[in-house]
């Protein structure tokens, strides 16, 4: 795992991501895979079950599911959380452990229980961000994504 992280870690400092974009995307995967292990002793077993799990905890985030949130950000087949601003992916992994958060102290079991869990944990995160939106003015989800800077980037450096 930590010559993964490495790897990763690289990857992005290669694409031009900051080190600090870097350390949350790095903890957003920590935060899933917390999740999914959890989902997995849960009796969560199948692609498709996390699939609507994790739909759920995105549309109660920032109301997209994740393919309406791709579209949103005018991505075809590249991962929408690498395209996600720092907010975007702090609410994302605001979702995730109050989810698995959630599963735990109800001790949810199977996939029904654990949509309820997701849904909650969710809800959690989407509160906290529509607070956000409010008291700031400023909506967390954006059109704004890492593929559209970098290629506004490359415009710039040709005027140059």
């Amino acid at each position: 795992p930590e010559l993964a992280t490495k790897r990763t870690r690289a990857i992005y400092q290669a694409k031009g991501y900051s080190d600090d974009w870097i350390e949350k995307r790095m903890r957003s995967i920590a935060i899933r895979d917390e999740l999914t292990n959890e989902w997995k002793k849960r009796g969560v077993l199948e692609q498709r079950e996390y699939a609507i799990l994790t739909a759920e905890i995105s549309k109660a985030t920032f109301g997209l599911t994740p393919t309406e949130y791709a579209e949103f950000k005018r991505l075809k087949r590249e991962n929408l959380r690498d395209h996600m601003s720092d907010l975007e992916l702090i609410f994302s992994m605001l979702g995730e452990a109050a989810t698995t958060e959630i599963a735990r102290t109800r001790d949810s079991q199977g996939f029904p229980q654990n949509k309820q869990a997701a849904r909650s944990g969710g809800k959690v995160a989407g509160n906290a961000r529509r607070e956000l939106e409010k008291k700031s003015g400023r909506k967390v989800v954006t059109k704004e994504n890492y593929l559209a800077l970098t290629q506004a980037e490359k415009r710039v450096r040709q005027i140059k």
